[in-house]
């Protein structure tokens, strides 16, 4: 049998199951566990049939005894088993996640010196981007490994029937969520083991961590796929995942969803600058609903040895090896980065891009959204991409003090216009509200008579 893909659990809590989170799986809890799960994000490592998943979940409550159940392709070994950096989640979350910048208007009266200034620095802007290119027998139920690793105690398990493993786990002391055996059966019917990995409270107590650390998985398989269709059987509502996939040709998309490049490089009012989590979660949350939350979406594509600009600094080879990235040279095959102008990295002359690309998914969906489980492909676009937007910071001088200063406030008053409507348009917030909070009554462009400027 070809290997299958391996499909991911990640933490969900059955007292209170979470609202608008990610699971590639379900959670199985002692009776009285009491857990929530905050967050959800998923780092995969990929290169020919090579594939090294990285799972991470934070959650409150007690890690009192608690399991992670996770279809494997095959039994796997002690060795291709290994404890994360959680560390690591967060650089990569920082130097992908979608950014704001800001930029201040030049004085319209030194027009001509800076444009022949902001020539020069493109060109060579321009310049710099083109050289850096238990008996469970009765049950059919069979226990193929078990190990410890870290802070887990981890069981390969072998089984027959959907209705056997579930009667396994619920003898075994685990509450499971209503809806498993038909989430379980597919994975059976591939022949798929199943891996349970418990907390060993004593092993965790000695970490001296608040907090249970990333588990990572390493296996060969033709199949570039992510089981999301497990984790939906106790949800409560859409599911929410963000997912990075390290590769080393080009950027990753879905063959059996649409995937979607969100609206970058828009111009937004000034005010967005306190509320801009507020602004991405209304511009991606209505984006979702208008696909009917059955479309992926592309945050982020870059090459790992640089940024421009940076949210966060790029992982070093060690850092991205830790995560999976087996294909770099010993030493990376990249030099100490260098920084440039405004603090914005670049790679060193001579050195070049490291291989390995970043592509940042985000998908909110539904069990009806996704009624299979998303499959992947590398392609060979190398296209640079960021969910980027912009604040462009006024003048603060007079429309007196020249020509081109009239000219300049006749165009930023248009611009605030279009600022509050691109707003409007990418949050679905309403528009005369948006107005009001940009707190911009034309300023000294407007303090005039409305016929002063007409015939100029």
């Amino acid at each position: 049998m070809a290997a299958a893909a391996l499909a991911l659990t990640l933490f969900a809590g059955f007292a209170k199951p979470p609202d608008a989170q990610a699971f590639c799986g379900f959670f199985v809890g002692k009776v009285d566990a009491r857990l929530t799960n905050n967050a959800s994000q998923v780092v995969i490592a990929r290169h020919q049939n090579r594939t090294v998943i990285s799972l991470m979940n934070d959650y409150e409550g007690q890690p009192s005894e608690f399991a992670l159940v996770v279809p494997v392709a095959t039994v796997l070994k002690q060795g291709q088993i290994h404890i994360g950096d959680r560390e690591l989640f967060r650089k990569l979350d920082a130097y992908s996640a979608p950014r704001l910048v800001e930029y201040f208007d030049p004085d319209p009266c030194a027009r001509a010196e800076y444009d022949m200034l902001m020539e020069k620095s493109l060109g060579a802007a321009r310049s710099s981007v083109a050289q850096s290119p238990t008996s469970g027998k009765s049950l059919g139920v069979t226990i193929e490994a078990q190990y410890t690793v870290g802070e887990y105690d981890i069981v390969i398990l072998s089984a027959k029937d959907s209705a056997g493993l579930e009667t396994w786990l619920m003898q075994s002391g685990y509450r499971i969520p209503f809806g498993a055996r038909e989430a379980l059966r597919p994975y059976i019917k591939q022949e798929m083991k199943f891996f349970v990995a418990k907390v060993n409270l004593g092993e965790h107590k000695r970490t001296g961590l608040t907090y249970l650390r990333p588990l990572q998985f390493a296996f060969e398989s033709p199949k570039f796929m992510l089981p999301v269709r497990l984790g939906m059987i106790n949800a409560q509502g859409p599911q929410e995942l963000v997912i990075f996939v390290l590769t080393k040709n080009g950027r990753v998309e879905a063959t059996n969803y649409r995937t979607e490049m969100l609206p970058t490089d828009a111009e937004l009012p000034e005010y967005v600058r306190g509320e801009f989590g507020d602004f991405y979660k209304a511009m991606f949350g209505r984006l979702a609903e208008r696909s009917s939350m059955s479309t992926m979406f592309t945050e982020y594509v870059w090459n790992m040895g640089w940024c421009d600009p940076c949210a966060g600094p790029p992982l070093t080879a060690q850092e991205l090896r830790s995560l999976g990235v087996f294909w770099l040279d010993d030493d990376g095959g990249v030099r100490p980065l260098g920084r440039g102008l405004r603090g914005m990295i670049f790679p060193p002359p001579g050195g070049g891009p490291m291989p390995v690309m970043i592509t940042r998914l985000h998908v909110r969906y539904t069990r009806e959204s996704f009624p299979e489980d998303p499959v992947f492909q590398e392609t060979s676009d190398q296209q640079n991409y960021q969910a980027r937007y912009v604040l462009r910071r006024a003048w603060n001088g007079s429309p007196a003090a020249c020509p081109e200063a009239k000219r300049y406030f006749r165009e930023l008053e248009r611009r605030r216009a279009r600022e509050a409507e691109t707003l409007a348009s990418l949050t679905g917030w309403d528009l005369n509200e948006v107005i009001k909070k940009t707190g911009f009554s034309g300023g000294a462009a407007t303090s005039r008579p409305w016929w002063a400027t007409m015939w100029e």
